[in-house]
């Protein structure tokens, strides 16, 4: 063990040479030098000055769910906040503070206990807080923007609130997709009072949708494009012949034409050549440029 490595077992769990294909959704990417779990925000704060020292590069994951990491390994160190930074609350009114590793999902859950509304159009995004803050997630024409109030944000060795209106947020987009060096700690949700009974029905025929509708047996990670304003991504895809075809272990799923499956220990340069191809193919037939809702880990920077 080098020193790099004894100093961060110090401040949370370490792993050497983690293969991210264990910790994303995908089940695809090559292996990542440093994977840590900061086990406190003033670990957190510490190992960022000992990255830095180090001349190492550093990524926060959450659940790993909307990421399409390379097949090459990624020299630096990764943050997972999702073991450690999962506490969360309610209060009577309907505000919620959570810790931006909690899941989503759960989340969701916990303000359907307390009959409150808000969260239910995410009750199946298998991610965190933070990440669903960091891509304004959203489904059933909602998003998190409509029910977030403010973010704790570490940024330049410094935690503040920021609001709502500070945060650039707009579909699948966020001011954090461009400063990548602030870190989303927590948030503050405006729940309002609910059925429960109507809450939990909401949420029980949407799970029976997804469950009808989405291939979640398989490795993916979930949409792959946004909707773009003409038509549905899938209704694109689908009208262009390429529901069910596969590159190497990659396919477009049978069941929804905007998941793109690991159908067979498919490589990210797979995954990259059918999404190449799809967007080629929208683009001669309708004139629109199919834009990637997936982010990118450790692939070379784009022009």
């Amino acid at each position: 063990m080098n020193d790099v490595e004894i100093k961060l077992q110090m401040y949370g769990d370490l792993l050497v040479d983690a293969p991210l294909s264990a910790h994303t959704t995908f089940k695809i990417g090559g292996k990542a030098k440093y994977f840590l779990y900061p086990k406190s925000t003033l670990g957190l704060m510490r190992v960022l000055d000992i990255a830095k020292e180090n001349g190492l590069e550093v990524r926060i994951f959450g659940k790993g769910s909307n990421i399409l990491a390379s097949d090459e390994d990624y020299a630096g160190l990764i943050l997972c906040l999702d073991r450690y930074f999962s506490d969360f609350y309610f209060e009577e009114d309907g505000t919620c503070i959570a810790q931006s590793g909690t899941s989503i999902i759960l989340l969701a859950h916990e303000a359907m206990k307390r009959e409150l509304s808000g969260l239910e159009f995410a009750s199946g995004i298998p991610g965190t807080l933070g990440g669903a803050v960091f891509m304004n997630a959203g489904a059933y024409k909602s998003e998190i923007r409509d029910i977030l109030d403010k973010v704790f944000v570490l940024q330049d060795n410094n935690c503040c609130w920021l609001s709502v209106d500070e945060l650039a947020m707009s579909y699948r987009s966020s001011i954090f997709q461009k400063q990548r060096d602030w870190i989303i700690l927590a948030a503050k949700l405006k729940l309002s009072k609910g059925n429960g009974a109507e809450i939990r029905d909401l949420m029980d025929s949407r799970r029976q949708r997804r469950l009808a509708s989405q291939p979640l047996n398989m490795p993916s990670a979930g949409s792959i494009f946004r909707n773009p304003e003409q038509l549905p991504a899938w209704q694109c895809i689908e009208e262009v012949g390429l529901r069910g075809y596969q590159i190497g272990g990659a396919m477009v799923s049978d069941k929804h034409a905007n998941f793109i499956v690991n159908a067979d220990h498919a490589s990210a340069n797979d995954v990259i050549e059918l999404i190449t191809l799809i967007q080629q193919k929208v683009k001669d037939k309708y004139q629109i440029e199919l834009k990637t809702e997936v982010e990118h880990f450790n692939w070379p920077k784009r022009k």
